[in-house]
């Protein structure tokens, strides 16, 4: 166990400087990107908000002994001793409200009222993040010896059911990019969206993150994308031929998006919205929704799926799952594994073609 730092002791420390610290350790640190960073800080302060608000019942409940008042007694106070603080006495008795705001205070019971009350409004997959949350707070602080030990690691986290992804077959996938058309810029930059979302396997971030200079052409039978993922972490992933036409067609055309008053557009940026500027995450999901719904029936299909897509197909390709993983920019394998599937007809042909028991045997 690590020895506290010196003045670092925790109850000095509130919860809420801790979040603060902690926030600001994953992004400079852990170079997590900005919708992680988000998100722990959306459940962490709603953990401090439930110890707030339970501090405070549990003030409101304490006896006038408890909170610092003396008895009314008639006596005059003893001589050399000092009057009440204010400050628990005794063990067993409710901390006060700063006491219970400081990360001392984050013990198993707290911490469990805490999951009781999301019980009631939270569905168990968010429940479950909220709970990794609390784990990596509390084990940022015991490694800087803030406190004893990871009270969350006692919490059990709740089941969680992981649907299989949405994908589209190979027919209903070239449906989808057939759909935009060629007569306008924007159609010619939709299909060129759809094509790199599809052939590389991007996630929608990604793919919005994307300049001019992250795209390499030449040679045409090696072109690639520099992709900057999550934690900015950058890979190259190759760009098929069709992916590749597309954004060359695309890019015939893409002075044509820009600010219809002042002419600007964004120069680094390679997909634009109508109006020059980088397009947004919100409208790639807005026109995959839309062409989904027109190429193959499907207005819950979102980029996503498109990447899962990917992944399907080329496994069922029979690429190796290991590439994959490193075309996906996955850090665990085991996360590949959940974002992709083999189809029945896949396993049936490596059954065959690998057990002794499925191969043909010749006449005897």
């Amino acid at each position: 166990m690590h020895a506290r730092r010196s003045g670092d002791r925790s109850g000095g420390t509130t919860l809420e400087q801790a979040i603060a610290r902690f926030l600001t350790y994953l992004t400079a640190e852990r170079r997590a990107s900005r919708h992680t960073v988000a998100a722990y800080r959306r459940d962490l302060e709603q953990l401090a908000c439930f110890a707030r608000e339970k501090a405070a019942a549990n003030a409101d409940h304490r006896p006038a002994r408890a909170r610092g008042k003396a008895p009314a007694t008639g006596k005059a106070p003893v001589a050399g001793k000092a009057p009440a603080t204010g400050k628990v006495p005794a063990t067993g008795e409710a901390p006060s409200p700063d006491e219970a705001t400081a990360v001392d205070g984050l013990d198993v019971l707290l911490l469990r009222s805490w999951l009781g009350s999301l019980a009631r409004t939270h569905a168990p997959a968010s429940i479950a993040r909220k709970v990794g949350a609390a784990r990596a707070l509390l084990r940022y602080l015991e490694r800087r010896g803030e406190v004893d030990k990871n009270a969350a690691a006692q919490l059990a986290l709740p089941k969680v059911r992981r649907p299989l992804p949405t994908f589209l077959d190979v027919d209903a996938a070239a449906e989808v990019m057939e759909i935009p058309g060629a007569e306008t810029a924007e159609g010619l930059r939709d299909r060129a969206m759809l094509e790199t979302l599809y052939g590389a396997g991007l996630r929608v971030s990604e793919l919005c993150g994307l300049d001019l200079t992250h795209v390499d052409r030449r040679p045409a039978d090696r072109a690639a994308v520099r992709v900057v993922g999550k934690g900015d972490k950058e890979r190259i992933v190759p760009l098929g031929s069709h992916a590749l036409a597309a954004i060359e067609r695309y890019l015939e055309r893409r002075d044509e998006l820009a600010d219809p008053t002042t002419g600007a557009r964004d120069p680094r940026a390679l997909f634009l919205s109508r109006r020059g500027a980088r397009i947004g995450v919100r409208r790639v999901q807005a026109l995959v929704q839309r062409y989904g719904a027109l190429g193959a029936g499907r207005a819950d299909l979102h980029p996503h799926a498109l990447r899962h897509t990917c992944a399907t197909h080329l496994l069922d390709g029979g690429a190796d799952l290991r590439a994959i993983q490193k075309l996906l920019g996955h850090a665990s394998l085991a996360t590949t594994q959940r974002y992709t599937h083999v189809s029945i007809d896949h396993l049936l042909k490596v059954y065959d073609a690998a057990h002794p028991m499925a191969r043909k045997r010749g006449p005897a």
